[in-house]
């Protein structure tokens, strides 16, 4: 085994150096903070800056040499965001710049992107209802994973008198399953068109314990159920991140957050095809947002198709007012 041998010149403070000079800039610092809890790719944040896309490229090639923030590919496009702390002065000066306000101007330039995004994915589906499964099953249609997430469903134990609240029901297929295991269903969907095909599937089915509500689960007051469902609907959200935090308000003390989203993947053909925003996600990001969210990871399942796809059902839980004392205590000892 060839090792190689240490350089002797290499001085630890040069990789100080370079982490304070890729910060001493006021809008590097200010692209830190948009990061904070979403990933931008170069477009956008030139559109949120108000920069040129070349001027942008540079400050995050400055920020890239100093570990200060990731790549990630999706599809054609390249994604930024964060880096962990490497160290004290790293995790010192993101701490730092957390605490400053977000500049008013700052805020809508990252509001902007975001209703941006969330208009690609509400104008899809408003194109492609009809053909809804059709589309879903170029990926990953709910029969290839349903008896996977209905067994990690009933192993979480829910009362008779439980309510489960899916968000995105699509066409309502998994409806019928909630039903039959819940007192009282609620589904939101912010698609006329997508809603009409859920009420259509639950006049099929006689169900009678489920109300459709046309709505935004990230922006209506909703009543927090024991169980919150998501198939196959983070991938459309504007900022998955954020709609972790939003979601956990979603769920009731002691209740649970039941996800089946892909895992990471290239074929970026599935954003025109399929109307994705995001193309899947790593499982360490999921456990991350969700624990920053006060939510707790539980099981997870995982399940390989044949067109290539990883399928990741997970499961988070919202601890009790109890449990969630006991959390607190043992992240102080």
């Amino acid at each position: 085994m060839n090792l190689r041998a240490p350089n002797p010149e290499y001085d630890p403070c040069d990789d100080l150096a370079v982490l304070c000079k890729a910060a001493g800039d006021p809008l590097r610092l200010n692209v830190l903070r948009a990061l904070s809890n979403d990933s931008f790719g170069v477009l956008e944040l030139a559109q949120i800056f108000a920069v040129g896309q070349s001027g942008m490229s540079h400050h995050l090639k400055v920020l890239a040499q100093a570990a200060l923030v990731a790549t990630r590919r999706e599809g054609n496009a390249i994604f930024y965001r964060r880096s962990l702390p490497g160290g004290r002065l790293h995790a010192a000066l993101l701490e730092e710049i957390d605490a400053l306000p977000l500049p008013a101007k700052l805020q809508a330039g990252i509001a902007a992107v975001h209703q941006q995004r969330a208009a690609v994915s509400r104008d899809f589906f408003a194109r492609m209802a009809t053909q809804f499964q059709a589309q879903q099953d170029l990926i990953a249609s709910l029969p290839q994973y349903r008896d996977s997430l209905l067994t990690l469903l009933d192993t979480l134990h829910f009362s008779p008198a439980a309510s489960a609240l899916e968000i995105g029901p699509g066409d309502g297929a998994f409806l019928p399953e909630l039903a039959r295991r819940f007192a009282h269903v609620t589904a939101l969907d912010n698609s006329p068109a997508m809603l009409e095909l859920a009420s259509q599937r639950c006049a099929a089915e006689n169900l009678h314990n489920v109300e459709l509500k046309l709505a935004d689960a990230l922006q209506d007051e909703q009543q927090p159920a024991d169980c919150v469902v998501l198939n196959m609907v983070l991938h459309h959200f504007a900022t998955p991140a954020e709609a972790f935090r939003r979601l956990a308000g979603l769920v009731a003390p002691g209740g649970s957050l039941l996800l089946s989203e892909l895992c990471s993947h290239d074929q970026s053909w599935a954003r025109e095809a399929c109307g994705d925003l995001w193309l899947g996600f790593e499982q360490e990001d999921l456990a991350h947002w969700a624990t920053a969210a006060g939510l707790v990871p539980g099981e997870s399942l995982y399940i390989g198709l044949k067109n290539g796809f990883q399928i990741q059902l997970r499961h988070f839980a919202k601890p009790d007012a109890h449990s969630a004392f006991s959390l607190r205590q043992e992240r102080n000892r």
